[in-house]
């Protein structure tokens, strides 16, 4: 057994998107080989209307997979394919965008007003850059959810954890998301593949990935008194912590219990051409995408 060393604790930071959608990234955009197989994290919460409603209105994508695990709320969905359908709490949408496909996602907020989801993007290997796109929308209720003894809850949304297998299947990753709840006070052990990259997302309580012996925020510069002074943030909400190598990751729980998202894939390592919802290999297949967006040719046949 060798436990994954943390490589870095960042929180995510405060952005907007769409129509002007209030979110989080933990990362993206910027280096597409720190996180492989992995583009891009967004976690959208919020409790104001206004901060959500406009939504992403259509939108194309081409060469990636986009998750979506809403918390609260819901997310209204529709596509160029003629596909539709509504994601409340607790389920999942596992979208292969392959050749090219427009969609919008519209937020709704629970009756309280609270909106809560997370967006992964997932990059494809080349030869499935220009697969067929499909859709897979999952109920809540069809995620399989484990309770320990000792009171650990993780939802295996994909791959396969303590004897159950998640519902999503076929993702050329080969990943593993799992929604995990660890109880207050308590060390905690999970199994990842040696080849697979992995992170972990904390946005419930607080708890430490180090060492597993004592838990500590994410070290922060803040302005106090009108000096500039480092501090720890305790709360772990929205800390995105990467791991090395290894066989597993140890986490000790804070005195509020922790909840994470585990999510870990196997690398592509190939090169990366990158221009918003498009993600290709080279920039003449960049050039191509848009192209194909100006001459109405973007969304391809069905084989």
């Amino acid at each position: 057994m060798s436990i994954r060393p943390v490589i870095s604790e960042t929180l995510a930071q405060a952005t907007m998107e769409g129509a002007g959608v209030h979110l989080h990234r933990a990362f993206g955009f910027h280096n597409p080989d720190q996180m492989d197989p992995f583009l891009l994290f967004d976690d959208f919460r919020n409790e104001h209307p206004n901060a959500y409603m406009r939504g992403f209105p259509w939108h194309p994508h081409r060469g990636i997979e986009t998750i979506t695990y809403v918390l609260a709320g819901t997310v209204d969905h529709a596509d160029s394919l003629g596909n539709s359908g509504s994601l409340g709490a607790g389920d999942v949408q596992w979208m292969t965008a392959g050749s090219g496909i427009l969609h919008q996602e519209m937020p709704h907020g629970n009756t309280s007003g609270q909106m809560h989801g997370f967006q992964l993007w997932a990059n494809l290997p080349a030869h499935l850059k220009m697969t067929q796109p499909r859709y897979q929308d999952v109920s809540s209720t069809d995620i399989p959810e484990i309770i320990d003894d000792d009171g650990t809850t993780v939802r295996v949304i994909v791959g396969s954890f303590w004897g159950k297998t998640g519902p999503v299947d076929g993702i050329a990753a080969d990943p593993q998301y799992l929604d995990i709840s660890v109880p207050a006070g308590l060390k905690k052990s999970f199994k990842i593949d040696t080849r697979n990259s992995a992170f972990a997302y904390i946005f419930d309580g607080k708890g430490n990935f180090r060492d597993a012996s004592r838990p500590r925020g994410v070290l922060l510069e803040k302005e106090v008194r009108g000096q500039e002074v480092n501090i720890r943030d305790m709360s772990g909400n929205r800390t995105l912590v990467q791991f090395g190598s290894g066989d597993e990751v140890t986490v000790q729980a804070g005195d509020q219990g922790v909840r994470f998202l585990l999510i870990s894939g196997a690398p592509i390592r190939e090169p990366v051409a990158w221009h918003g919802p498009i993600v290709m290999n080279t920039k003449d297949e960049i050039r191509q995408a848009l192209a194909d967006l100006r001459n109405d040719t973007f969304i391809k046949p069905a084989h």
